[in-house]
């Protein structure tokens, strides 16, 4: 069988962006992921010459669609993380699927170019998946690979979710500032300042540890760490998701898990997903290879909940869940906790989950079972919160330029 590097094609890339390849070690924590990497480079060239045509109009139907050789275009961000989560899949199916040439087609989000404003106030997912949806739409590409825990909870029409592959460790986790001998959260001397744009994960920990403050970081993963190791900083350690820091290979920097009952996960954190179009069945067909039902039905289960919330990425909704092979059940803990911490509802439930229906019925069941105990209250002093903020941010900015 050909090269992954061999057969790799990168079309589109962002202006000023071109793409370097070469061979990577086995991804930590994935040793049975020996990839090519791709280096993003400043450049003048817009667009890199195919290897193969993605030209699907050329195409003639092809007797057996799913077997016969064809060209499916890999939407994906231009971050370093996303990239490497592309080239996962990118693998995985070009193993399934060796007579298909699988390409990557790079996009930046509006997520990606505002690194300056809170996610708090930024407002919704979306801002992470719409250019690549508008790309699936139009048909320039054929798939999206997602960190689905930033995939709104409802999806474009037109859109659907093809595959949830099987998840990472999707706990958050502690990295320590380079130096400091602190191993935990009680041990920082009070008044120590943490690194987050989660609101999630501020709301959770301001009600655990109410001597510590919280600070807005943004920027990849390079830039965020650098902030926290640069010596005069405000930093004394960040809150990551484990799953991006050792898919990137920082898995050395973390200096412990937060798991429940301390930080209860987002909604699909540590999940890769497929977005694909409706009614595209040989695309449908070809990515359903990579689903792993019980991630799939765990995290169905948490999106039901997080849809009836109707909560955003900048809401403070965490959830965790829990399967078991032997009996068949899912248990499923939902969480609200106000931005103060002051206020915290959490609901745990399970059922015998077999089915997508029965996995989306058990999230909705723990969703009426938050509201019904307190939660809309808490979204909706959110709401108030995030408008009062808004408005202030746009009064300093309408006086900041008639000054």
């Amino acid at each position: 069988m050909q090269s992954a590097v061999n057969q790799c094609v990168v079309a589109d890339v962002p202006k000023n962006v071109s793409v370097e390849s070469g061979h990577t070690p086995p991804i930590p924590g994935n040793s049975h992921y020996h990839l090519p990497f791709f280096r993003l480079i400043p450049s003048e060239t817009h667009t890199i010459t195919n290897l193969t045509s993605l030209n699907h109009n050329t195409m003639t139907e092809p007797t057996d669609p799913i077997m016969s050789s064809r060209t499916f275009v890999i939407g994906s961000r231009a971050s370093k993380l996303a990239v490497i989560q592309a080239e996962i899949v990118r693998s995985t199916l070009i193993e399934h699927f060796p007579s298909h040439t699988f390409t990557l087609n790079l996009m930046t989000t509006e997520g990606d170019k505002n690194q300056s404003q809170a996610l708090y106030l930024l407002g919704g997912k979306a801002l992470w998946t719409k250019e690549l949806e508008v790309g699936l739409l139009e048909k320039e590409i054929d798939l999206i690979v997602h960190s689905l825990k930033d995939v709104p909870t409802a999806l474009p029409e037109g859109c659907e979710l093809g595959a949830i592959m099987e998840r990472e460790d999707p706990c958050d986790c502690l990295v320590m500032k380079e130096g400091l001998t602190h191993q935990t959260l009680d041990e920082l001397p009070e008044g120590s300042v943490i690194g987050t744009s989660s609101v999630r994960r501020v709301a959770q920990l301001r009600r655990l540890y109410p001597k510590l403050k919280f600070a807005d970081v943004r920027g990849n993963l390079n830039t965020r760490l650098a902030k926290l190791d640069d010596p005069n900083g405000q930093y004394a350690a960040l809150i990551l998701a484990r799953a991006g820091l050792v898919r990137l290979g920082f898995g050395s920097r973390i200096t412990g898990d937060l798991k429940s009952p301390t930080l209860y996960h987002a909604v699909g954190q540590g999940a890769l997903a497929i977005e694909i179009r409706k009614g595209d069945e040989i695309t449908k067909s070809i990515v359903a290879k990579l689903i792993h039902q019980e991630t799939n039905l765990a995290c169905l289960a948490e999106r039901a909940c997080l849809r009836v919330l109707e909560g955003g990425c900048s809401v403070p909704v965490g959830t965790e869940t829990i399967s078991s092979a032997d009996t068949g059940t899912l248990k499923l803990t939902g969480t609200v906790t106000s931005l103060l911490g002051d206020k915290h509802v959490e609901i745990t439930d399970e059922a015998t989950v077999k089915t997508v229906e029965e996995a989306e019925k058990l999230g909705e069941r723990v969703a009426k079972q938050l509201i019904d105990n307190g939660a809309k209250s808490i979204l909706d002093e959110i709401g108030r919160a995030k408008e009062e903020r808004l408005k202030k941010e746009q009064a300093v900015s309408e006086q900041s330029g008639s000054s």
